[in-house]
């Protein structure tokens, strides 16, 4: 885990340019390090169950009090201060505007993304800072030279994003996707590798692997399917979305060739930060979106030239990390895993309620599906909110029907205690 000292180190560039390093309060980040340094010799699973230790944490967010939000999967809310921090950062850029953006931007965004590359587990040279998911995915699908006949394999369960990006690959150019069934219950990892495997052929260039898969919670070997791909000679991305800074990994753990992920979901920095991922050697032949004479084939800067972005909620992510590493990623990882478990276990035990999420630890995390006999998902959503205001979404899609239910760091026992008496009396 990062000291206080040792993060401000790391981040000290920030300062060059004679601006405010945008840090937490600290009050609130040194009671969660002092907290965290008590534990430090503690197994992060009983940690998990610790609620004294998780109570600064939860009042560090500022959620609604009109509803239970079990619906934290589409993005994650910042910290009260990081928010505070955010505003701070905007009056910045917009009292000294044009100077900022001139003078500043480039050297302070050269400083966060080696922070975040640290962070990240890559070289700064691999890695740039997009605004979600999609845009670096889909970046990568459509700069890839992907020929007539080219097949890519991908999955039911992908994000629809990239499916729709590959199926305009294969209207415009020719690609063959070839979309696979997964288990909801796979029996262990080489059930879901062979699956992988048993598709492809000799014209198979790409796999996108699902880290964690969105409708369901299920968590995918992706080290395994690199390794089994590379040794086929077919590369593979990883759809990190929900995985990164949920799941305590570095990209360089994964093999992958290509990634993304989302800041705004686990890492709760603001809405339209992420990352693209592309390996060293890979950025010469990936085709930048927009058109850029000015940097070489194969430098990650190409990626950049996106026209103007928004500064402050870049310079949140180090706000982000800091607040990530006081807490710890696999004390993180576990807590998460432990709030699934704990709503998921107890509601499992009602007649007519199905589980569509894995059980074991390294096919999990905060993410779980819950079905209930006799109602369809929408219904289901429906009724959870109308009648107990506790907000989950309906999932209807290929292979997964029924409601996403995701807490956070800030979800009570108290709350899911609700949402399991909520599921008891819906079903009766």
């Amino acid at each position: 885990m990062a000291t206080r000292r040792h993060f401000l180190k790391k981040a000290a560039a920030f300062s060059a340019a004679g601006l405010a390093f945008p840090y937490l309060q600290a009050d609130t980040i040194d009671q969660i390090e002092i907290a965290a340094k008590a534990r430090s010799d503690v197994d992060p699973k009983t940690v998990a169950r610790d609620e004294e230790f998780w109570r600064p944490i939860q009042a560090a967010f500022d959620p609604s009090p009109h509803f239970i939000n079990l619906e934290n999967g589409y993005f994650s809310p910042q910290p009260k201060t990081t928010l505070e921090a955010l505003a701070d950062n905007q009056q910045m850029v917009n009292r000294i505007t044009s100077l900022y953006m001139r003078r500043h931007m480039t050297e302070e965004h050269t400083a966060l993304k080696r922070l975040l590359a640290d962070f990240a587990g890559c070289s700064p040279e691999e890695l740039v800072i997009t605004r979600n998911t999609t845009e670096s995915l889909d970046t990568i699908i459509h700069g890839l030279d992907l020929k007539k006949g080219d097949e890519v394999i991908t999955t039911h369960q992908d994000y629809g994003s990239m499916l729709e990006a590959f199926d305009q690959q294969s209207r415009r150019v020719g690609i063959v996707p070839k979309r696979i069934s997964l288990p909801l219950h796979p029996k262990n990892d080489e059930e879901v590798v062979g699956l992988f495997e048993e598709a492809i052929t000799p014209k198979t260039k790409l796999i996108l692997a699902t880290h964690l898969i969105n409708l369901s919670g299920q968590v995918l070997p992706a080290k395994k399917i690199c390794d089994m791909a590379h040794a086929r000679g077919v590369e593979v991305m990883v759809d990190a979305a929900h995985s990164f800074a949920h799941l305590d990994f570095k990209i360089s753990d994964l093999g992958c060739d290509y990634l993304g992920a989302s800041l705004h979901k686990w890492l709760s920095a603001p809405l339209g930060t992420g990352i693209m991922y592309i390996k060293q050697e890979k950025i010469e032949k990936i085709w930048p979106l927009f058109g850029d004479k000015g940097k070489a084939k194969d430098d990650i800067r190409k990626f950049e030239h996106i026209g103007t972005s928004p500064p402050a909620n870049y310079l949140m992510i180090a706000n982000a990390i800091r607040f990530h590493e006081a807490i710890g990623a696999k004390r993180k990882e576990e807590r998460l895993r432990y709030l699934k478990n704990y709503w998921a276990e107890r509601a499992a035990k009602i007649d007519g309620v199905t589980i569509n999420t894995p059980w074991p630890d390294h096919q999990c995390g905060a993410l779980g599906n819950i079905s209930i006999e006799g109602l369809t998902p929408n219904e289901t959503a429906r009724r959870f909110y109308d009648d107990y205001r506790i907000f989950t979404v309906a999932i209807n899609s290929h292979e997964v029907n029924g409601v996403r239910v995701t807490p956070h760091l800030y979800t009570r026992i108290a709350e899911l205690d609700k949402f399991v008496e909520a599921v008891g009396r819906i079903k009766n």
